[in-house]
């Protein structure tokens, strides 16, 4: 189903069709990922605290949603403000930054949407404190608006690196639930689809929060698109026996070298994929490229709780009190990367130059 304006929705069942994250009413609305696939409830926060929980409980997750969660976050930052002067407004904007930029310490699009709006609100020509709210709204709103047609570019750019008939193994969720809407690496999946190319999608599952296999295997039955699930450890079988032709997943920050910080199991495929002679491709919107970071091995690494790993459903799996660690995130070296695919071309080796060069040209469309 599609909107008025044509822009491809989420939807779900009986016609609910909607973005991951909006503004509605002086609200900032978003699904509730926790709860899906069994339920689509879609909770309203009204202060930057809460969107601050949010990201950090997982609620909202992915990266380019994450950084339009912190573009909202931002603007009920600014209305919570008792601030009557422009100063003391920007010096509250600048603690709830801080809060915000807190929640999850890996996707530099957190970070990256903090910075964007705390640079609209700072700009000379916003002389009052109800001038800077207004435009931090539009500004947030942008922002959103922005990352879906990021998506759309980024998957005709990678659509071109899929053949017709193309088995996908593709790892965590990086849809429409990880974006605004339409997606990265599931994004390129789409349009390759829209294309009219047959492909399946091989679904990890994504231990230990089950991503892929409560999210992207929703998302893509959804979207009518072939997949079947496995378990993450069958990934490696599927490689060496030729049902594999190319490895797509998405990113949370990308170094200047090229190295990629992914959902953790995302270095095993990458290795496994080089290995058997499959491209491998991380598809990320120029917003999660991190030029202040030389090397992956500089990029924090989240650690999740224990029960991530101990509970499934509720339901506890291992014994009380057992020693657990949980990374949320692993790196790739650039070296096992055929390319990354962004929304101003695909990159490939050497990284450096390449990343510096898109990077610098979305800056300039943006402007």
């Amino acid at each position: 189903m599609r909107s008025p304006l044509g822009e491809r929705f989420l939807c779900q069942g009986l016609g609910i069709c909607m973005r991951t994250i909006w503004w509605e009413d002086n609200f900032v609305r978003m699904i509730d990922q926790r709860l899906l696939p069994g339920r689509l409830e879609v909770p309203a926060y009204n202060n930057y605290q809460d969107v601050a929980w949010t990201i950090k409980e997982m609620v909202i997750r992915g990266a380019p949603a994450i950084g339009a969660a912190a573009g909202f976050g931002m603007v009920l930052a600014a209305r919570q403000s008792q601030a009557t002067t422009r100063a003391a407004l920007l010096a509250d904007l600048e603690r709830a930054g801080d809060v915000l930029r807190a929640a999850r310490p890996t996707a530099v699009n957190l970070s990256w949407g903090v910075e964007r709006l705390l640079r609209r609100a700072q700009d000379p020509a916003l002389e009052t404190p109800d001038a800077i709210r207004v435009a931090m709204l539009a500004e947030a709103q942008a922002l959103a608006d922005e990352d879906v047609e990021v998506n759309k570019r980024m998957g005709r750019n990678g659509a071109a690196v899929i053949p017709d008939g193309a088995r996908i193994l593709h790892h965590c969720n990086t849809g429409s639930l990880a974006t605004v809407d339409y997606g990265t690496a599931l994004g390129v999946v789409r349009a390759a689809h829209e294309e009219g190319k047959r492909v399946h999608v091989w679904v990890d599952e994504t231990r230990p929060r089950l991503q892929g296999a409560r999210l992207t295997a929703w998302e893509l039955m959804q979207d009518e698109i072939p997949m079947t699930l496995i378990a993450d450890n069958a990934a490696g079988l599927l490689m060496r026996t030729g049902q594999v032709d190319v490895v797509l997943y998405g990113a949370d920050r990308v170094a200047a070298n090229g190295d990629v910080a992914n959902k953790v199991g995302s270095y095993n495929v990458a290795v496994l994929a080089q290995e058997n002679g499959i491209p491998c491709y991380s598809v990320v919107p120029t917003s999660t490229i991190d030029l202040n970071l030389p090397t992956g091995d500089d990029i924090p690494i989240e650690q999740r709780p224990a029960e991530e790993v101990t509970m499934v459903g509720g339901v506890r799996i291992a014994p009380e009190h057992v020693a657990v660690y949980n990374p949320a995130f692993d790196v790739t070296p650039h070296r096992y990367l055929t390319g990354i695919i962004t929304e101003e071309g695909i990159v490939y080796p050497p990284f450096r130059e390449g990343l510096r060069r898109v990077k610098e040209t979305a800056e300039a469309r943006r402007r």
